[in-house]
Order: structure tokens, then sequence, then C-alpha cells
């Protein structure tokens, strides 16, 4: 697990607030802030309207509103990208640092997308927004950012394999709900997602561009890749799909880089590289899964190996499984709130 710095000598706790408390993240948030020992004086939870009156522990979560960043120092949302562009910049322009878990402003060339072991030195100096980046992109710069040691990054394939805590808690409730009916030979009809997702795959349920058959998700991921890496030219494919786990997602990459590469250099790369376990067992086919990254702070990595189709030798094949919600959504967004918090 990685360190919590904790309150540090001198440094003065933070009012917080998380938008979107009631949601799968937010309640991650709560959580990875309490085992983080993040530096909180007071903590306020804030979601829609009939949310607000619930209670999580010993908080009563309020209504988002105008006036509800009143002296909070550091602001989470996870709530949609719809809440991040109404309220966001308010509490920003009240001084609050805001980290936003949505879409909203990820893309905006004055926004830094962040994932600190990747790109901290992206951060700004002082309060704002920082965006954090879509799951997906999370988990995989993880093991593409120390890779980058190997050589100029020139080429990245992925395939998804997805979880049900992307699409949020009620994707996970009817997962858990239609596994259980088809056990017992029930009829299910699936409301929350386009298709059956007991013992099913499919593809993201994102809108697809009928010109170039990308969908959504898979648009944000290639274009949030670059961002990050500072890759503006970088060639770029992915295929996301949805498949029958509750929690962590996992992918599977084909990277290209400009000279070759040998797997026993990147498997010491990333060995050493903060947030990444190495799981690459092939004795006993052992290797990244998403049981085993659910609930777990770093990104697992293993099946690194020569890709044959190359003969150049300038491409590797790799796995890897990272928790949604820790990796890919709540702790990347409390690592940044540690860096820029003073």
């Amino acid at each position: 697990m990685l360190q919590s710095p904790g309150l540090q000598a001198g440094q003065r706790a933070a009012n917080v607030a998380i938008v979107g408390a009631t949601g799968a993240v937010g309640v991650e948030l709560i959580g990875c802030l309490q085992r983080r020992g993040f530096p909180t004086a007071s903590l306020r939870l804030l979601a829609s309207e009939r949310s607000a009156g619930r209670r999580i522990g010993e908080h009563v979560v309020e209504a988002v509103s105008l006036d509800a960043f009143a002296g909070v120092d550091v602001a989470f949302f996870s709530a949609g990208a719809g809440v991040s562009r109404a309220y966001a910049p308010i509490a920003a322009a009240q001084g609050a640092l805001v980290v936003d878990n949505s879409s909203a402003f990820r893309m905006d060339p004055n926004v830094a997308l962040v994932v600190p072991e990747v790109n901290a030195g992206d951060l700004p100096a002082g309060p704002g927004i920082v965006a954090n980046p879509n799951c997906v992109t999370a988990v995989s710069v993880m093991a593409l950012g120390p890779l980058r040691a190997l050589g100029g990054i020139t080429r990245v394939i992925g395939a998804t394999y997805q979880s049900a805590s992307g699409a949020g808690a009620a994707a996970m409730d009817e997962l858990t709900a239609s596994t259980a009916a088809q056990l017992a030979g029930q009829a299910f009809a699936p409301k929350v997602l386009p298709h059956p997702y007991a013992f099913n795959l499919f593809s993201h349920n994102a809108a697809v561009d009928p010109q170039s058959g990308y969908n959504g998700e898979e648009e944000k991921v290639m274009a949030e890749h670059r961002k990050i890496l500072g890759l503006p030219d970088l060639r770029i494919s992915f295929t996301c799909i949805r498949v029958p786990v509750l929690r962590a997602h996992s992918m599977a990459l084909s990277v290209e880089f400009d000279r070759p590469v040998s797997p026993e250099a990147a498997r010491e790369i990333l060995a050493a590289a903060p947030g990444v376990r190495v799981v690459d067992d092939r004795a006993g086919n052992h290797f990244p899964m998403p049981v085993e990254a659910s609930g777990e702070d770093d990104v697992l990595v293993g099946r690194i190996r020569q890709d044959l189709s190359d003969p150049e030798g300038r491409t590797l094949a790799l796995f890897l499984s990272g928790d949604q919600l820790l990796r890919g959504a709540a702790l990347n967004a409390v690592l940044i709130a540690e860096r820029l918090w003073r």
C-alpha cells in the first residue's frame, strides 16, 4: 500500500467537501481519506436533493447548492459532468482546490489532467481545478508512464475488460441481481445497462460515432493518454468492453517503442515503479486478476512478453488489473490533494 503522509509538521487540516458522496466513488473517497489519514478539519457530504438527509457514518448528506462551498479548502467532485460544470468553478472561485472526477474539464487545455506518479509536474502551483482521468486511463498509464524509460512510446493498442463498478453502484447491483436470477432460471430485464450482464460481455455502452466506429469511452481514453503522457501525436487505439466482474478493470496492452526493448528490462522498471506490483509468474500461470486487484492501491501488471508479431523487437505485450474505484478514481483524487494541500 502507498504510504500516507498524514498531517505533516506545520500543515493545517483542511475543510473538505465531497460532491456525489452517496455514489460508489463518493463512498470510496470517504474511506480513502480516512484510511490515508488526510488532514481533515471537517467533512461536508453533498449530493442531490433526493439524497439530502441520508446519513453516512456520523455525517448527514446535504444538497449541493451555490453556497455549499463557503469555507471549503478541498472539494472532490464525483457526481457527473453536468454537476461539475455547474459547481466546480464556483468552489474554485471561493478558493477551494477542486479535484474533479468527471469528464467536464479533462480536455480543457487550461486544466491539468493528472496521475501523480506519471505527470505530477503538470499540477498547478495553487488552488484551482485539477481533473482526474477516466478510470481506464488512470490504470493504464500507471504501467505506460514508467515504461517510457525504455524509449519513446510510438503506438499503443489496448483492449479493456471493464467491471460493473465503472458504471456505478446501480450497475454493480444489477450484475449481482441478474446473476442470481440466471442461476435460479428466472428472467431478468436489464434496467441500468442495455444488455444482459450475467454471463455476458458487450461493447461499452457509450454512444458510437457513426463515422469512426469508436464509442465515447474509447475516444476519451485515447485523448487522455495523449494528454497525460505528453504525446499529442501518439498512435493509439482502444476497444472498451464491459465484462461481468463486480470491481477492478483489466486490460491487454500492446506497446510499441522507438527502439528494441526487452521484457526483462520492462519487468525491472515496473517492479520499481510506485503504485505498481508485478504479478508475472509464468511457471505458476499466475498473472493479474481483478479478484486480486479489488481493494488494492497498486495496479497489477504481468504477462510481460515480446510481441511476436513485431520482428524488430520494439513491441511489448502486457496485461494489467486495477481497482476502478480506488486507483481509477478515489485514490488518484486523494493523491492529487495530498500533493497540493499545504
